[in-house]
C-alpha cells in the first residue's frame, strides 16, 4: 500500500504547514506596540533621554513597580515623556502567557 500524502494526526502534512504559516502571519500582522506620549510645559528641549521599565503583573492589572516621568526629568520644567511597550517587553508579555507585562517609560529633556 502506497501513501501519496504524509499525515500528521489525520492532517495532511501540506495544510498543517499551511495552517502554521497563516497562524503566525495573522499574529504578526495584528500585534501592536501600545505608545503614550505627553508634553510637559514646552515639551523637550536639550533631547538628553533617561529610560526606566515598569513591572505590571496579570496583563497590566497589578503594578508592581512603576517609574515616576517627574523624578527621571530631575527637575525640569520642560519634558516629554513616551510610555510604551517594546518588543522586549511584547515578547516577555507572551512568553509569560500575560501574567507579566512590563512597559518602558522614557523621559526626553
Amino acid at each position: 500500500m502506497r501513501l501519496s500524502i504524509i499525515t500528521f494526526f489525520g492532517v495532511s502534512m501540506k495544510k498543517s504547514i499551511l495552517n502554521t504559516i497563516f497562524s503566525v502571519c495573522l499574529v504578526l500582522m495584528l500585534s501592536s506596540c501600545y505608545s503614550l506620549t505627553y508634553n510637559v510645559g514646552q515639551g523637550a528641549q536639550a533631547g538628553v533621554s533617561v529610560s526606566a521599565k515598569n513591572h505590571f503583573l496579570i496583563g497590566g492589572l497589578v503594578a508592581v513597580g512603576t517609574s515616576n516621568p517627574t523624578m527621571m526629568a530631575g527637575g525640569a520644567k520642560d519634558y516629554t515623556v513616551n510610555i510604551q511597550h517594546s518588543f522586549i517587553d511584547g515578547l516577555l508579555s507572551g512568553l509569560t502567557g500575560g501574567l507579566y507585562t512590563p512597559t518602558t517609560t522614557t523621559v526626553t529633556k
